[in-house]
């Protein structure tokens, strides 16, 4: 608890995760195949590899909560010298988080990533669950280079937060509908 009041509203958080699945589900509902081929706005992807980089933030943040987990049971100096590391490799990574949704919409396709977006989202609702006060409050520095959502010092209650904005974001970018 910060001054009393608990580090994260959890209901926000769960509102938040059903929100994104169900708005998931209706672009990809709704998406015929030429308007998941057309490209997005400010981003080289098109729409059907945004809708699946969206997908991954909350993929990913499975493994960032282990890491903070990890990471908020050693000396603060730790974290910090492995953001600067990652932060070094950002040239590196950018490549990868481009080529990685071109490559996983030919495998998994819309249908197969609606699936999976409902199991991670459950997944994270269900650790939240289980997550103390205390928990909540452990945390870690990030590499800031990497994302705008990443902030120096993330905790936990940070990470749970974070795909909904890093979805919110993107969705803005679609350009699924027909005049868009």
């Amino acid at each position: 608890m910060a001054d009393g009041r608990p580090v994260l509203d959890r209901r926000a958080v769960l509102d938040e995760y059903d929100r994104a699945r169900r708005t998931f589900h209706a672009l990809l509902d709704d998406a015929a195949p030429d308007f998941l081929a057309r490209p997005t706005n400010g981003t080289r992807w098109t729409n059907g590899q945004l809708l699946w980089h969206m997908f991954f933030g909350y993929l990913v943040t499975r493994v960032l909560l282990g890491l903070a987990r990890g990471f908020s049971r050693l000396p603060r100096s730790a974290s910090k010298a492995f953001a600067r590391l990652l932060d070094a490799g950002t040239r590196p990574f950018d490549v990868i988080n481009y080529l990685g949704p071109c490559g996983a919409v030919r495998v998994f396709g819309p249908r197969r990533t609606g699936v999976a977006f409902d199991r991670i989202t459950g997944s994270l609702e269900r650790r939240l669950a289980r997550e103390s006060e205390a928990d909540l409050a452990r945390g870690m520095h990030f590499p800031m280079r990497w994302d705008p959502f990443f902030q120096d010092f993330m905790t936990l209650a940070d990470l749970y937060r974070y795909p909904t904005r890093h979805f919110d974001f993107h969705r803005e970018q679609l350009t699924l509908d027909a005049g868009g």
